[in-house]
């Protein structure tokens, strides 16, 4: 078995080895806030790639038509209101006043209406307010329409979801790109603009202040109100070795960290100058995502002998440490966030079997014939290697015929995209992780649909689940809502569009000197700033 001494000795002894010299010295500025985010940006396309680290970057140059609190209720953002009428089949978005885009040009309906064509073509929800809709337009400058098929209550939400793949306001000269395609212009209307020159993929990016944005006059909650920039500037800063980062961050060269490694965290604490602290409002969920379109994987039995192997626990401590059980880090055998309204035991008995012997015995009866399969693993992330790092070692001695690919995160984030075999560069396997926003209920969970060439990288094909999560979307009745959530985590335990592992907390790190952190659903720079 893989421990976490082991994976921590693959990564460059990161815990081990005393604290590197910081590599990269930036002027000190109370203007600039200096961040290490926990991956390289490689795409700029929120549309494009669900990758956290794109998301958010586009969190601070674009805007959102609705924008939920913290209590996940959605809320006007760039909308000044909306209207319901014809018992729920028409909804009219009004625009408030004053929106421009980094260009100079005004914010209009037809590039909102242009936005959501593009996002509802990739998104699992808004590929749902796509089927529901009969028509969408943009009556005047200031208005968006939706005429429905059918009453929808949760279009704001749907318009509105801070992840995966909100929806975000670009051009309607951007957002007439192909979604299949990445865009290569980032002009946004949110508080920062993207300095595209100053962009060096697996190094840095830097973000400025747009004087054009008026913030919303309400306070900051959630990802709703106002959004004000605190800072000039914003520059990331790609550390790959997590002993630098930290070195960088105790002496003042950095001012912020995304997502410190775990086993630093007392050392960071230790430090006066440094503040650890749990912003991410509802964890880290893990998971491991299964390519249903290419041998092995195409075999239901064998996705079933995986999941027989799991023991979520033995991945959450090589990310976490064996410290912490039920606080730091939890096992959590639902596919919905653990604690909320839709999470359940029900159907997992095959996930609760936590036996390496008895999967291999379920894989040698599949049929499986010793295909070979790829697994990718980010050398350059450390908590989602070492996930990684623990199922390779699974499937191996289960009797995987196994290639551990070592890449860097953008590398891994462009590769996911392809449907070849393993001989031309396809994979079989790869893991990611979703904030528990991401995954609290059937109509956000990205991993339970099933739509094939619609559903997320991995491509599973069951109409079945298709059609219960169609079902509890126009449900009103909560029991009944319920009910069908349970009927779909059970039937998503027998097809295994995914492989859940738990949940962990990530807290982040900054400087003392850096001001106005508040918890939200995802990692905000805006409202933040730094005293002298």
């Amino acid at each position: 078995m893989i421990r976490r001494r082991d994976l921590m000795r693959a990564g460059g002894g990161l815990a081990f080895a005393g604290l590197a010299a910081p590599a990269i010295a930036q002027p000190a500025t109370t203007r600039t806030l200096r961040v290490i985010p926990q991956s390289n940006l490689t795409s700029i396309d929120p549309i494009w790639t669900t990758a956290v680290v794109t998301r958010n970057h586009a969190y601070l140059v674009y805007d959102q038509l609705v924008a939920v609190n913290r209590a996940f209720e959605p809320k006007p953002q760039m909308a000044e209101g909306w209207t319901v009428e014809d018992d729920g089949r028409t909804w009219t978005f009004t625009l408030r006043a004053g929106l421009r885009f980094h260009d100079g040009e005004p914010v209009r309906a037809r590039d909102c209406v242009a936005s959501i064509r593009r996002w509802w073509a990739r998104d699992s929800l808004g590929q749902t307010v796509a089927s529901l809709t009969d028509e969408l337009s943009a009556p005047t400058d200031a208005t968006i329409r939706f005429r429905l098929k059918r009453a929808f209550p949760l279009l704001a939400l749907a318009l509105g979801k801070p992840s995966p793949m909100p929806l975000f306001i670009m051009p309607e000269r951007v957002a007439s790109t192909d979604p299949f395609k990445q865009i290569t212009d980032a002009t946004g209307s949110g508080p920062f603009r993207f300095l595209r020159e100053e962009w060096n993929p697996g190094s840095s990016a830097a973000w400025a202040k747009f004087d054009g944005y008026v913030p919303r006059s309400e306070p900051v909650d959630g990802i709703s109100g106002g959004k004000i920039a605190g800072v000039d500037r914003i520059v990331w800063t790609v550390i790959p070795d997590s002993a630098t980062a930290a070195a960088a961050m105790m002496s003042g060269e950095q001012d912020y960290w995304e997502y410190p490694l775990h086993d630093l965290v007392p050392l960071l604490k230790s430090s006066r100058d440094v503040v650890v602290g749990q912003r991410l409002s509802q964890g880290i969920y893990a998971g491991a995502r299964i390519n249903h379109l290419q041998p092995p994987f195409n075999n239901v039995k064998v996705r079933q002998a995986l999941l027989m192997a799991i023991d979520q626990r033995d991945h959450l401590r090589a990310v976490v440490g064996d410290e912490g059980e039920g606080t730091a880090w939890g096992a959590c055998e639902s596919v919905y966030t653990c604690g909320t309204t839709y999470a359940t035991d029900a159907g997992n008995a095959l996930l609760r079997t936590h036996s390496v012997e008895k999967a291999a015995a379920a894989l040698k009866a599949s049929g499986y014939n010793g295909e070979r399969t790829v697994l990718l693993a980010p050398s350059d992330y450390p908590q989602i290697n070492a996930l990684s790092l623990v199922t390779a070692d699974l499937m191996r001695r289960m009797g995987f015929n196994l290639d551990l690919a070592s890449v860097d995160w953008g590398t891994l984030v462009q590769r996911r995209a392809s449907k070849e075999p393993v001989e031309k560069g396809g994979w079989s396997v790869f893991h990611s992780t979703w904030s528990g926003t991401d995954v609290q209920n059937p109509g956000i969970q990205q991993q339970t649909r099933a739509n094939r060439d619609g559903a997320w990288f991995g491509w599973p094909d069951d109409p079945e689940l298709e059609r219960m999560r169609n079902e509890w979307l126009v449900a009103a009745d909560p029991a009944e809502q319920k009910r069908i959530a349970t009927a779909i985590q059970v039937r998503s335990f027998e097809t295994v569009p995914f492989v859940p592992l738990g949940y962990y907390q990530q807290p982040s790190a900054w400087r003392k000197n850096v001001t106005g952190t508040f918890p939200c659903q995802v990692t905000s720079f805006w409202n933040i700033g730094k005293s002298a």
